[in-house]
C-alpha cells in the first residue's frame, strides 16, 4: 500500500512540473506568446458599440409602445380606483376583468419584446465575436506569433498583450455602416 501512494505522489509531482517544463521548452525554443482580452475588444471595438445603436434604433419604438401602454394601464387603474365605490358589481367585475387582461396584453408584450431583443443581439454578438477572431488571428499571423491566450489568464505583462493593437485592427478595418448585424 505505501508502494501504491508513492507511485501516486510521484505521478503527481510529474503532472505539476509537466506544464513548467513545456513553457521552458518552449521559451528556450523561441515560443513567441500574445495574449489578448477579448471581452475588451468586444466591448470597445467600433464594430460593438455600433451594433448596440443599431439594436437601439431598431427596438425604441417597441420600447416607446411599451411603455405607453403601461402608462394607459395606471392610468386606467387609478380611474378604476377612484370609481370603484359608485360601480356597480357587474361593472366592477368587468373593469376589473379588463384590467387583469390589460396587464397580461403588457406582460406579453414586454416578454416578446425581451426575447426578441435578446435574440438580436446574441446574432449580432455572434458576428462580432468572428470578426473579433478573424482579426486576432489575422495579427497573430502578421506578428508572428505562436499561441495567443484569451480567456482565464490572471496577469500578463503589457510585453504580451495585444488587445491595444488588435482592438487597433479592428477599428482600421471598421467601413463604418451597421452591416454587422442587418
Amino acid at each position: 500500500m505505501k508502494l501504491r501512494s508513492s507511485y501516486l505522489v510521484m505521478a503527481f509531482a510529474v503532472l505539476a512540473v509537466a506544464p513548467m517544463s513545456v513553457f521552458a521548452q518552449a521559451a528556450a525554443d523561441g515560443l513567441t506568446i500574445g495574449v489578448v482580452n477579448v471581452g475588451r475588444l468586444l466591448q470597445e471595438a467600433p464594430q460593438a458599440q455600433d451594433a448596440r445603436e443599431a439594436l437601439e434604433d431598431e427596438f425604441a419604438p417597441r420600447r416607446r409602445e411599451i411603455v405607453a401602454l403601461q402608462a394607459e394601464f395606471e392610468k386606467k387603474g387609478a380611474t378604476m380606483q377612484k370609481d370603484l365605490e359608485v360601480m356597480g358589481a357587474e361593472e366592477r367585475e368587468n373593469a376589473q376583468r379588463d384590467l387583469r387582461n390589460d396587464e397580461r396584453a403588457i406582460l406579453r408584450a414586454q416578454n416578446e419584446f425581451r426575447e426578441d431583443l435578446d435574440l438580436r443581439n446574441n446574432e449580432a454578438i455572434g458576428a462580432i465575436q468572428q470578426e473579433v477572431l478573424r482579426e486576432i488571428a489575422a495579427y497573430g499571423d502578421s506578428q508572428g506569433l505562436d499561441i495567443i491566450l484569451a480567456d482565464g489568464i490572471v496577469y500578463a505583462s503589457d510585453k504580451v498583450d495585444i488587445t491595444e493593437a488588435v482592438l487597433a485592427r479592428l477599428r482600421g478595418s471598421y467601413k463604418g455602416s451597421r452591416s454587422v448585424i442587418e
